[in-house]
């Protein structure tokens, strides 16, 4: 054999074994057994990322549901709400929208899109039309955590560190307290004193999980809401991360609340 004809049956070769690799199917994921919303979209709170929900992730994709996390660029209510409106028009069907922290105003407001058919509200602000999210926090006073956050000369707030180790991730081990101060992006301080047009979850059905040891947001604030509705809140004793502290617990409120969403 040539060194030409080698080199043409190797090339051959590794094309057929890149092409058996590349449309060889997925592993079927498993399906919920209750009808219900398929899709479901993560949106995280200010001074994190998509990264804050990594261990639901898996617990809802290993349920069978598909889930995709909001990047909010954090830069104004209005910006996030539309970074979030983007992601909603690329599902497949009905969307259950599940905001963290200030993920709670921005679902508020992008939740009154058609395609939401339910929201889940987890250790979240939840203004009403009218009101931002300074505005519904103001009674309940000023927490431990929101003291130690810190405004530039840009008007962009971060947290200290003492206010991640302390008051916001402190349910969390160490090693995962300094990754999200090292992960933490920056908040655009207006952002909260920025006025919601509507509230969606005036018009969807609304499940709301409360962490009793919160020091970032006031728990009596996160009860709120299911106060208004008449609902009864799934209450976890976690820190303000208890989506990282107790993921498998969060993520059977999101589970009960996609399978019940289109019932409603």
């Amino acid at each position: 054999m040539t060194y030409q004809t080698a080199r043409l049956t190797f090339i051959a070769g590794v094309s057929v074994a890149f092409a058996l690799i590349s449309f060889r199917p997925l592993p079927a994921q498993r399906v919920p057994s209750t009808p219900g919303v398929r899709n479901i979209v993560l949106v995280h709170g200010a001074f994190a990322d998509g990264t804050s929900w990594s261990k639901v992730i898996p617990v809802l994709e290993a349920r069978g549901y598909h889930v995709v996390a909001i990047q909010n660029p954090l830069t104004s209510l209005t910006d996030d709400v539309a970074a979030t409106t983007r992601l909603i028009a690329l599902q497949d069907g009905p969307v259950l929208l599940v905001g963290h922290s200030w993920g709670g105003a921005v679902i508020t407001q992008a939740g009154d899109d058609p395609k939401v058919a339910g929201l889940v509200y987890v250790t979240a602000y939840a203004p009403d039309a009218g009101q931002s999210a300074n505005d519904a926090s103001a009674p309940f006073g000023v927490t431990e955590g929101q003291k130690q956050i810190r405004v530039d000369g840009n008007r962009f707030a971060s947290m200290t560190v003492q206010g991640v180790v302390d008051d916001i991730a402190e349910g969390l081990p160490m090693a995962d307290r300094q990754l999200f101060f090292a992960v933490q992006g920056q908040s655009f301080g207006p952002m909260f004193d920025e006025k919601l047009t509507v509230a969606a979850w005036k018009t969807r059905p609304v499940s709301v999980v409360v962490s009793s040891n919160d020091r970032m947001l006031p728990p009596a604030m996160e009860l709120l809401l299911a106060k208004k509705l008449g609902l009864n809140a799934t209450v976890l004793s976690t820190c303000h991360l208890s989506i990282l502290e107790q993921p498998e617990k969060v993520a059977d409120v999101i589970d009960h609340a996609a399978k019940s969403a289109l019932k409603r």
